[in-house]
């Protein structure tokens, strides 16, 4: 029977301490590389912010601090921003960095800001959460689609009423 191998990693700033918990059914660690690879069925949570892939690769510095996340197969997530932007999705590769708070997508991506009810579908998305930018580039052969929820129009023309004479 696997056992599902639990994680916790724990992350100082200048300003906070924060828990960064990762759950996964293989775990395997090279510390002079700073390389840790984490297999199935892997979900990392940060704070609001959730990752769940196949295969989460994490790299860390020589303070073992991480600096790269890349999940691969299936990625799934949900992210809040500095400015309380929450966003779900999926792809199939995420590179998340850190430092930048910056997320890079890839193949069919599916990113969905919650609170603004807007979608991006693409073959590669940025998100920039720390400025609140994104940028997102199609497949060769396929558009980026955005899609934005518009509020109707409030002063709907009511039907004309007859008059009879």
């Amino acid at each position: 029977m696997k056992q599902k191998i639990f994680l916790t990693i724990c992350l100082t700033t200048a300003l906070f301490a924060q828990e960064l918990q990762v759950k996964a059914k293989l775990f395997n660690a090279d510390q002079k590389k700073g390389v840790s690879i984490f297999e199935g069925d892997v979900n990392i949570i940060k704070g609001s912010d959730e990752l769940n892939a196949s295969k989460v690769t994490i790299h860390t510095n020589a303070n073992q601090e991480p600096t790269q996340f890349i999940a691969e197969g299936n990625a799934s997530f949900k992210i809040k921003t500095l400015e309380g932007a929450l966003y779900t999705g999926k792809a199939q590769k995420v590179i998340y960095l850190p430092q930048k708070k910056e997320y890079h997508f890839f193949q069919n991506v599916h990113l969905k800001q919650l609170n603004e009810k807007k979608e991006i579908i693409g073959d590669e998305v940025v998100l920039k959460t720390i400025e609140g930018k994104a940028y997102a580039k199609g497949a060769q052969q396929e558009p980026v689609i955005m899609i934005f929820n518009m509020p109707e129009d409030k002063k709907e023309k009511e039907p004309k009423k007859e008059q009879n004479d």
